[in-house]
Order: structure tokens, then C-alpha cells, then sequence
């Protein structure tokens, strides 16, 4: 049987998503309910047979550089860019080398806070290995991307990984999908896009898993949350242990090169 892989993540940042809904909310405020995510999420960042990447904003490593760095030492830590509500394209090579000077890791992997459009001539100048800023579906009001690949590309010179999405009709696999789907429905579809593609790429926040339910965000982005979907995402990951093997992105990365440099030969 083929190897396969379960590609776990978390958008590790400052949680300014009432933003977007004008609902105000401090850095200080955002980074303590990004940082109280991050606590939450703990239990299965220390299985043993877990390893994760955690693409983190460079400004949330800087309010926490402890916790990043005692954390790089099992998962991978890859870029967020700088700031999760503003970018500019020089944030791409200065959050890599900034979270390289916190973690005394190379960082290699980057991921557009929002799925946001992004350069990969820019992404590749900025010394990246590979970019996992695509979601290859249709997400209304967000982008329309199912023109795209659904499984690992290149592009630019760039591997591309994209969040993964079913094999038929391209249903996401992400976030907002696993809080409001119920769970039996998800789990099946994440088997079925495993057994398919070999590999499956998941991607959460660790603010989704403490409470956010005081702020004035639509009902799907809030609940469940806390303790109720920690306790869901930690029967998935242990069904899905007998599925496949949980790495990094990197390490997956590293295992595509081959035949990405075939590609190119």
C-alpha cells in the first residue's frame, strides 16, 4: 500500500478577524485570544505522533518567542507573513528571516494569511521552498480559484500545495467546513480525499479552539468553538492516525522534490 500522509496546520496569528466585521478589537486583545488558541491546542501539538506546521505571523512570534521556539523544536514553523491584516511584498522575506532569528530554524514555507493572492516570482525571490496559499475552490465573497489544480503543483518554479478540497465537487476541506459540517460527513470526505491523493492538507487556527463567542462574528465562524470543537478535532486526528502518517509540509515538500526537479530537467 502507498504511503500517505495527513498534512495537519494551524494559521498561527493575532485574532483580528472581528475586524472585517467592525468589531473592534485591540493587538493586545488579539494577540491574547490568539496566544489563549495557541494554549488550547497544546495537548495535541505534544502527541508524539503529531507533527504539524504552524504557519505563523512574524508579529505574534515577536509578542511570543518562547512558545514559538520551544515549539519549532517538534513541528515545523513556516511564514505568515509579518501581519495578518497588512502586507507588503518586502513582509515575505522579512518575517522569514525574523522568525529564522526566533527559532534558529530555517523557514522554507509560506502561507498568505486569508489565502490572499500572492507573487510567486515574489515568494521565490524571498527565499521560500514552497507556497500552501491556495484553497483550489469557490468560496463566495473570498475568490473563485477552481480553475486551479486540486493537488500539489508547480508554478514559477514554486510547489505549490494547496489546502485540499474532495475529489468531487471540490468541497473544502478547511476550518469552517469542519466546524459546521457534521462530523461523520467530514471525516468521510477527508478518507475518501486521502485514499485518492495520497496525502490530505488540513488547516485551522488555534483561536477557533478557545471561546470567541462574545464577539460579533457571523454564527458559522463561531461556533462551535473552546473546549467542544478541540474535543472533535482531537477524534479526528486520532481516527485518522491509522490513515496516515501526520508530517510537516516541509517534510512533504522535501519528499515532492524529486520529482519536482525531474519535472524541471
Amino acid at each position: 500500500m502507498r504511503e500517505r500522509y495527513v498534512l495537519l496546520s494551524f494559521d498561527v496569528e493575532e485574532f483580528d478577524m472581528p475586524l472585517e466585521y467592525e468589531y473592534p478589537v485591540t493587538v493586545d486583545e488579539q494577540m491574547r485570544v490568539g496566544k489563549a488558541g495557541l494554549d488550547a491546542i497544546m495537548p495535541l501539538l505534544e502527541d508524539s505522533s503529531v507533527e504539524a506546521t504552524l504557519f505563523t505571523t512574524a508579529s505574534f512570534a515577536m509578542q511570543y518567542p518562547e512558545p514559538v521556539r520551544a515549539l519549532s523544536g517538534k513541528h515545523e514553523i513556516a511564514s505568515h507573513t509579518f501581519f495578518h491584516s497588512h502586507f507588503v511584498d518586502a513582509h515575505l522575506h522579512s518575517s522569514r528571516t525574523k522568525l529564522e532569528e526566533i527559532t534558529g530554524k530555517k523557514v522554507t514555507g509560506l502561507r498568505m494569511p486569508r489565502m490572499r493572492e500572492v507573487s510567486m516570482e515574489e515568494v521565490k525571490k524571498a527565499g521560500y521552498l514552497y507556497d500552501s496559499s491556495i484553497n483550489p475552490t469557490w468560496l463566495p465573497g473570498r475568490y473563485d480559484n477552481r480553475h486551479l489544480p486540486r493537488t500539489w503543483y508547480r508554478e514559477e518554479g514554486m510547489l505549490r500545495i494547496p489546502a485540499s478540497v474532495s475529489p468531487q465537487f471540490r468541497i473544502p476541506l478547511f476550518w469552517l467546513s469542519f466546524k459546521n459540517f457534521p462530523y461523520d460527513i467530514f471525516k468521510k470526505l477527508v478518507k475518501q480525499t486521502l485514499a485518492k491523493d495520497g496525502y490530505v492538507c488540513l488547516y485551522f487556527h488555534p483561536w477557533e479552539f478557545t471561546s470567541i463567542d462574545g464577539y460579533a462574528l457571523p454564527a458559522y465562524t463561531r461556533k462551535p468553538d473552546g473546549v467542544q470543537l478541540f474535543n472533535k478535532l482531537t477524534r479526528l486526528v486520532y481516527e485518522l492516525k491509522s490513515e496516515g502518517e501526520f508530517i510537516s509540509m516541509g517534510r512533504f515538500a522535501d519528499k515532492k522534490a524529486p520529482a519536482f526537479a525531474e519535472a524541471d530537467a
